[in-house]
C-alpha cells in the first residue's frame, strides 16, 4: 500500500540498518581489544568465570616468585654455613695438631687462640646472616613459611648454627670470679684503683693464686706489679690492672720450662646496668677458688701491697670479688692434649649437626625449584583456558566483520531508496 504518513519500508530498512551498526561496532571493538569479551552483556557467564581463572593465574605467578624468593634466602642461608664448614674443618685440624704431646704447651696457646677466633667468627655468622632481616642461622626454634600459591605453603624450619647450638663454646674450662658491684665497678674511661706508696722504692704488688678448695695448687701463682711511682698516689683503670694481669698470665718467657701460668687470665664485662666489672679466669679444669696476696699479707679493705704503708682505694682484693659465686667454667679448649682430643669428638658432632642442616636447606631449595615448576605449568594452562573464555577468534570475527559491513552498506542504500518512495504518490496528486 502506497502511503505518505507512515513509510514502512523506510522504518524497516532503518531497524535493520541499525542491527548491522552495532553488529558492525561489536566486531570492531572485539578486533581492535583481542578479547571476545569487552563487558558482562557480551558473555555474563563467561566474564565471570574469566575473572576467577584471572585472579588464580595473578596467584600463582606470585606463589611462584615466593618460591624464588624462598630459594634466594636458602641460598644466602646455605652459603652462610658453607663458610661455617671451613671454619669448623680448620677447628678440627687445630684440635688434631693440638692432640699430639710433640708441641709444648705455650704452642698450643697459639692453636687455642686461633681455635677460638674460629668458633668466635661462627658465631658472628649464625647472628649476621639475614635475608630481608630474616634470621634463619642463630636458633633452632621457628619456622619460615613460604606461600607458593592458594592456600598451600613449604615451611623451612631455623637452626641454630651459633657456637652454643653445635656444641663448640670455646672456654678455658677453668673457674672464673668476678668483680663485685660499687666497690668493683667502673666505667672503662674511669680510674679503678688508686695506689699511695709510702716507700715509692718498694712498689706495690699483687700475687692471684688459682687452687682447689682444701687441695692442691691448680697453676703457678700470677703476680703483677702496681707501683706508685712518685709516692704521691698512681691511679690504674679496669683496662690498666687487665693488660697487666694479662702481660704476665701470657707472657712465655715467665717459665724456664715455656708453659704459661694463665691462660685469658682478665677481661672486662659489662653488666645490665651497663657497668664495668674485672674477671678473672683460671686456666686449669680443677680450680675452684681464687686468693689475692701481698708479699707483706692482704690489707683490709685495699689492695694487697708490698708494706703495711701503703694503701689504695676502690678495692681488689677477695672480699671484692664474687669468690664464693665463681663456677667451672664450660666449653672447649685445645690448650692441653688431652682437651684437643676432647675437641675432637665435639666438632664431630658441630659437623655433623652443621651437615643436616645444610642438607635439609638443600632439598628445601630443590622442593622449591620443582614446585615453581608445578605452578608456571598451572599457570599457563589456565591462561590457555581463560584465553579459550575471553580470546576473539580473529579470523571468525573478520568473517563477520565483513558481512556486517556490507549488510551496513546494503542497509544504507536502501533506507535511501525507501525514503524517496513516498514521492511515488505525489505523481498521483498532480
Amino acid at each position: 500500500m502506497l502511503t505518505i504518513k507512515n513509510n514502512m519500508m523506510a522504518s524497516n530498512a532503518a531497524r535493520h540498518l541499525g542491527i548491522s551498526y552495532d553488529n558492525l561496532s561489536t566486531s570492531v571493538e572485539r578486533l581492535s581489544s583481542g578479547l571476545r569479551i569487552n563487558s558482562a552483556k557480551d558473555d555474563a557467564a563467561g566474564l565471570a568465570v574469566r575473572e576467577l581463572i584471572r585472579a588464580e593465574v595473578a596467584v600463582l605467578k606470585q606463589g611462584s616468585r615466593n618460591a624464588q624468593d624462598g630459594i634466594s634466602m636458602l641460598q644466602t642461608m646455605e652459603g652462610a654455613m658453607a663458610v661455617v664448614d671451613d671454619n669448623l674443618i680448620r677447628m678440627k685440624e687445630l684440635a688434631e695438631q693440638a692432640a699430639t704431646e710433640s708441641y709444648s704447651s705455650a704452642q698450643r696457646v697459639i692453636m687455642n687462640n686461633e681455635f677460638a677466633e674460629m668458633a668466635s667468627e661462627i658465631e658472628r655468622i649464625a647472628n649476621a646472616t639475614t635475608f630481608n632481616n630474616i634470621a634463619m642461622l642463630n636458633s633452632d626454634t621457628g619456622t619460615v613459611a613460604i606461600h607458593v600459591g592458594t592456600t598451600d605453603t613449604i615451611s623451612v624450619s631455623n637452626v641454630n648454627m651459633t657456637k652454643a647450638g653445635l656444641g663448640i663454646t670455646t672456654g678455658s674450662a677453668g673457674w672464673s670470679a668476678t668483680s663485685l658491684t660499687a666497690n668493683g665497678e667502673a666505667t672503662t674511661d674511669a680510674s679503678w684503683i688508686t695506689v699511695t706508696d709510702a716507700d715509692s722504692s718498694i712498689g706495690s704488688t699483687l700475687t692471684i693464686q688459682f687452687g682447689e678448695v682444701g687441695g692442691a695448687t691448680e697453676e703457678a701463682a700470677l703476680t703483677i706489679s702496681l707501683a706508685d711511682t712518685v709516692g704521691t698516689g698512681t691511679t690504674y683503670s679496669l683496662e690498666d690492672v687487665r693488660d697487666a694481669i694479662n702481660a704476665v698470665s701470657l707472657n712465655l718467657a715467665v717459665k724456664g720450662d715455656g708453659t704459661v701460668q694463665a691462660y685469658s687470665a682478665a677481661e672486662i664485662v659489662r653488666d645490665a646496668g651497663g657497668n664495668y666489672h674485672m674477671k678473672i679466669s683460671s686456666r686449669g679444669a680443677n680450680a675452684s677458688e681464687m686468693t689475692m696476696t701481698g708479699s707483706q699479707g692482704a690489707i683490709a679493705n685495699g689492695l694487697t701491697v708490698a708494706d703495711t704503708d701503703d694503701t689504695a682505694t676502690t678495692m681488689m682484693n677477695t672480699t671484692n670479688f664474687t669468690v664464693a659465686g665463681g663456677a667451672a667454667g664450660t666449653g672447649i679448649s685445645i690448650d692441653t692434649a688431652a682437651n684437643a682430643i676432647a675437641a675432637l669428638a665435639a666438632l664431630d658432632a658441630a659437623i655433623l649437626e652443621k651437615d643436616e642442616a645444610r642438607a635439609t636447606f638443600g632439598y628445601k631449595m630443590n622442593r622449591l625449584e620443582s614446585t615453581i615448576s608445578i605452578l608456571d605449568i598451572q599457570g599457563e594452562n589456565l591462561m590457555t583456558a581463560e584465553s579459550r573464555i575471553s580470546d576473539v577468534d580473529v579470523a571468525t570475527e573478520m568473517a563477520a566483520l565483513t558481512r556486517t559491513q556490507v549488510l551496513s552498506q546494503a542497509g544504507i542504500s536502501m533506507l535511501a531508496q525507501a525514503n524517496t518512495m513516498p514521492q511515488m504518490a505525489l505523481s498521483l496528486l498532480r
